[in-house]
């Protein structure tokens, strides 16, 4: 899809560029979403959407795209987002369920759930990378979103944030992955801890390290009851403006 006829955004727009021209032709409110995990090969992915306020309200101070910002400095960013929204939304997919949908389904799946709902209904609606089909409004998929687009910079930054704190609860469970440090990603560390111990049930058995890793002999170690940690297709986020709200993760 593209944006609707008429509408320019200049390269020097800056980051509220979007926004500022979908407004102008009387799309308000915008809503931006992104995913967090997606390369990871442990953990769960996390897909937040997000819908900030027009004006200086919704200008998020250090705001940008999550990976472009320190652990410390998107804590703080993101405590300004969920402060400042007028709606947003956090879906969790499970490892498991990942294995069983596949990761692109899942990711879309996740998307158009973390979007229906948001409790602000959205009139267009940005994505970062890939078009999200069947969402609540019309809607355009923004290469680099993360980097162009306030709103998506925003889900961006919800959905790292709320998946780092997963993981780093993961790590009290299982320390022997280190989940804490790589937060599910193949890093050296990371394989070696699949080598010597075998994936546990939050890995993702569909990925190719993964299976090798059950294919070299180590068997599968179980959580204390032999189940997943995260709660399949679980979803988070406040009605308008509620800035108390802490997501569970």
């Amino acid at each position: 899809m593209t944006l609707p006829r008429g509408t320019a955004v200049r390269r020097d727009a800056g980051l509220y560029g979007y926004e500022r021209a979908l407004a102008r032709h009387g799309l308000s409110p915008v809503a931006g979403a992104d995913e967090a995990g997606r390369g990871a090969c442990a953990g769960p992915l996390v897909v937040a959407a997000v819908v900030l306020p027009e004006g200086r309200r919704g200008q998020v101070p250090g705001l940008a795209d999550s990976k472009l910002l320190t652990a410390a400095a998107r804590e703080r960013v993101h405590a300004e987002v969920v402060a400042r929204a007028l709606a947003w939304s956090v879906v969790v997919v499970p490892a498991a369920e990942v294995d069983a949908t596949g990761l692109h389904r899942a990711n879309l799946q996740a998307m158009r759930r973390a979007l229906w709902t948001l409790a602000v209904e959205p009139a267009y609606v940005l994505t970062d990378g890939f078009p999200v089909p069947g969402g609540p409004a019309p809607g355009l998929a923004v290469w680099k979103g993360d980097r162009v687009a306030a709103c998506v910079a925003a889900a961006s930054v919800v959905a790292k944030v709320t998946r780092d704190r997963m993981m780093r609860d993961l790590h009290e469970r299982w320390p022997e992955y280190d989940f804490a440090g790589h937060k599910g990603y193949s890093t050296p560390v990371h394989q070696e801890a699949l080598r010597r111990y075998g994936p546990c049930p939050e890995h993702r058995f569909s990925y190719v390290n993964v299976a090798s890793a059950v294919r070299g002999g180590a068997a599968p170690a179980a959580g204390d009851d032999g189940s997943s940690a995260a709660t399949a297709g679980t979803t988070y986020g406040p009605g308008p403006l509620r800035a108390d709200h802490r997501e569970s993760a």
